[in-house]
């Protein structure tokens, strides 16, 4: 049985804003001077804009947004009720984001202020049920169930964990974008293997919305993510991640990469005294460019390595399973910054 009506023409809506919104939003960050000159920790060629979240965002909103008046029968029925209230709030969610981003890419706000944002949306998240209630133990197989002040502790720590990853990922051409886009394909393979085919509707706009960017924004990029597009893009694969059935150790996997390459740096910037959200030239993908390789080369083994982590976190049933796979790419990616750090 095919897919219904409404995931074939929402994912190309997507992709088809992406792909005639993007040179919009660039040519219009020049003029208004959102841009990022060389310089720095820049390394880039030329004065590149980064309002090239405007264009993303807007290629999942609206597509998703219209998902609320699309006709019943071009859609799957839905397996829980409860599914418009997270998707009103993933879009309230995302669009606060991308605004807190976008004030940042025109004002430049201290990190301090950007997390406190980056909490407030969090925070607004929790009604609309976007969040960590329940995880499975899996040396016992049964599920844990957190009282209220831990559910509310554990989403906040998830989505402001994932909005800093992305954001720090977001310093090579197409590396943020992309490893986002891997993200969702696998989110969207794991949401219909688990016959939450309503909901797949949702990473499959947003992995619409990455592909008609990811050719302005691959090297050499034309246009930047900024932080209105680094931050949505993180706040949305976190939430989807809870929207997937809470089914983080995916996540994780696919984007364990990043994310402990983010959690050394802030152990190292918290050892030597610095606010954990101070920025520099230290992060893994930055070593590797100063070791001499290519950004082509680095951005795409990054794509390998996460397709490889989802594919593995697909193909692994068990829990526990899952968990030993979890801590073997744990230890691989240890060994990998350990070896550039020496290197560099």
């Amino acid at each position: 049985m095919g897919l219904p009506l409404a995931f074939p023409i929402l994912f190309g809506i997507a992709i088809f804003l992406s792909l005639t919104l993007t040179p919009v939003v660039a040519a219009a960050g020049k003029r208004l001077g959102l841009v990022d000159i060389p310089g720095g920790r820049r390394r880039h060629q030329g004065t590149i804009p980064r309002t090239g979240g405007i264009a993303l965002f807007l290629a999942f909103f609206l597509p998703a947004a219209a998902i609320f008046c699309t006709p019943a029968g071009w859609l799957p029925p839905r397996l829980d009720p409860k599914e418009p209230i997270r998707l009103a709030g993933l879009l309230v969610g995302s669009g606060l984001i991308f605004l807190s981003g976008l004030l940042d890419d025109r004002y430049d706000f201290n990190p301090e202020w950007q997390f406190v944002a980056q909490v407030g949306v969090s925070l607004v998240s929790v009604p609309f049920l976007i969040i960590i209630q329940r995880v499975n133990n899996p040396l016992t197989n049964k599920q844990v169930v957190f009282s209220w002040p831990l559910v509310v502790v554990f989403t906040l720590f998830w989505l402001v964990g994932m909005m800093n990853t992305v954001n720090f990922l977001d310093g090579l051409d197409g590396l943020a974008s992309g490893v986002s886009g891997i993200l969702c394909v696998v989110l969207v393979i794991h949401m219909l293997r688990q016959g939450q085919v309503s909901v797949a509707l949702i990473p499959l706009i947003l992995l619409g919305a990455i592909l008609g960017f990811l050719p302005y924004n691959f090297h050499p990029a034309r246009v930047f993510l900024g932080s209105n597009g680094s931050y949505f893009l993180g706040y949305a694969v976190g939430a989807l991640g809870i929207i997937a059935g809470a089914k983080m150790a995916t996540v994780l996997a696919v984007m364990s990469l990043p994310i402990l390459d983010v959690a050394w740096l802030i152990w190292r910037r918290w050892r030597s005294g610095r606010s954990p959200l101070s920025a520099d030239r230290r992060h893994l993908h930055h070593l590797l460019l100063d070791m001499g390789f290519s950004q082509q080369q680095i951005v795409l083994g990054y794509y390998a390595y996460s397709a490889a982590a989802g594919f593995l976190a697909l193909a692994i049933n068990t829990r526990l399973y899952k968990l030993i796979a979890l801590l073997v790419l744990a230890a691989l990616v240890s060994a990998i910054i350990l070896w550039a750090e020496r290197e560099s």
